[in-house]
């Protein structure tokens, strides 16, 4: 399965939570990050006094695990157009990077792996929510 790991789900395995490493171990044949995640990953490791050894990790992450980055192109604008309009007919409000998370998952066709239920509304990708 091609896992697409959401910002919760990395520092949680950074964390070493059994049901995280487990779910990764168990069904990823790949993993990707979304651009859009890697940019919330960078922000946080901003606001800690351990930046640079935040840095390394998720370096060592990435190269150790191969982990592909899925880009934000034409393919991904349109998909957030459409998962977009469906929520704002639908009633319903996500945190707006969490909408270009799920385009990325969308245009990629990969299972977003995370823990906010709100994807939930996200009808449109699979996902695993634990």
């Amino acid at each position: 399965m091609r896992l697409i790991l959401d910002t919760n789900i990395f520092y949680d395995y950074a964390e070493g939570k059994p049901e995280v490493v487990d779910v990764i171990a168990s069904k990823a044949d790949e993993i990707c990050f979304s651009s859009i995640v890697l940019g919330e990953l960078y922000y946080g490791f901003l606001k800690s006094s351990q930046k640079k050894l935040n840095e390394k990790k998720i370096e060592q992450f990435i190269d150790l695990l191969n982990v592909e980055i899925i880009e934000v192109d034409e393919n991904v604008c349109r998909k957030y157009a459409l998962i977009y309009e469906y929520l704002e007919k639908k009633g319903c409000r996500i945190p707006i990077n969490d909408v270009w998370i799920a385009a990325c998952c969308m245009a990629d066709g990969g299972t977003l792996l995370t823990r906010d239920n709100h994807f939930n509304n996200v009808e449109q990708i699979e996902k695993i929510i634990i």
